[in-house]
């Protein structure tokens, strides 16, 4: 559900988060954005970066996204990296997968940067429910198989999510 929109209804932007876990309001920070840019349902752009959050990631988020201690190392600080989005972001309209989650996610980083986005906020994931209510359930990856999307096999990164939720 879209809880406001700007004029600019032809432009979204799907957006993923990838975290150290469940919630901002218990200390878990992003580690990986991803973005793809749809103008009249086509892909004009994409945005992908890992993200240094100052605090190490557990093993199991290690195992469920592929992402490592080591990678987050070499990354920039989530603080650059948030920067950098907002400005990709604008003032569009954004869509994510579970949106309850990575907004949450996006509003905390935003919030240590002091910045905003204006856009509304849409989510796959409610929608899908109304669209696919045959299918077994409603995480991405039974829905890319549901509808026989295309997929490389990869899920729980950033861009890939986003481009999965993109052609759902």
């Amino acid at each position: 559900m879209v809880e406001c929109c700007n004029k600019n209804a032809d432009t979204v932007i799907v957006v993923d988060f990838e975290t150290t876990g469940m919630s901002p309001d218990h200390g878990d920070r992003a580690i990986e954005v991803g973005a793809v840019k749809l103008q009249k349902g086509k892909v004009v752009d994409r945005f992908q970066c890992l993200m240094n959050p100052g605090i190490r990631v557990n093993g199991f988020i290690e195992n469920y996204t592929g992402i490592t201690n080591a990678m987050l190392k070499k990354a920039p600080p989530c603080e650059q990296v948030i920067g950098e989005f907002a400005e990709f972001i604008g003032d569009g309209n954004l869509v994510a997968h579970n949106a309850s989650f990575d907004r949450r996610f996006l509003d905390a980083e935003c919030c240590r940067i002091s910045r905003d986005y204006k856009g509304g906020f849409a989510c796959s994931m409610l929608a899908a429910r109304r669209v696919y209510p045959n299918a077994p359930n409603h995480k991405l990856a039974t829905l890319v198989a549901f509808n026989h999307l295309p997929s490389d096999g990869t899920f729980h990164r950033a861009l890939a999510d986003a481009e999965m939720t993109a052609h759902l």
